[in-house]
């Protein structure tokens, strides 16, 4: 009998474990949005910020400009003096 009733609160407190983890997950994606609209981040800038905070390796602001600006000359097909230059404007422009 004691080991019916055993397996049965183990069974219980396994089951309220992703309850758990569902709402420490939508605890950081809340904390992360509102760092998000805090900086004024939108498109490409704002998914790849997200993706970063939620993943939980922050990158410093010149990271994250560098990672934009990267994004954006590579689905520009950019590429030598021509990347260097966008680039270049890029992280003066942020």
């Amino acid at each position: 009998m004691r080991l019916a009733t055993s397996l049965v609160i183990a069974g219980l407190l396994f089951a309220a474990q992703p309850g758990l983890a569902a709402t420490a997950q939508q605890e950081k994606m809340k904390t992360c949005n509102a760092d998000a609209t805090a900086q004024k981040l939108n498109g490409d800038e704002r998914k790849a910020f997200m993706q970063t905070c939620l993943s939980g390796k922050q990158l410093t602001p010149q990271q994250q400009k560098m990672s934009s600006c990267s994004k954006t000359a590579a689905s520009q097909n950019l590429a030598g003096d021509a990347r260097k230059k966008f680039m270049s404007e890029c992280l003066k422009n942020k």
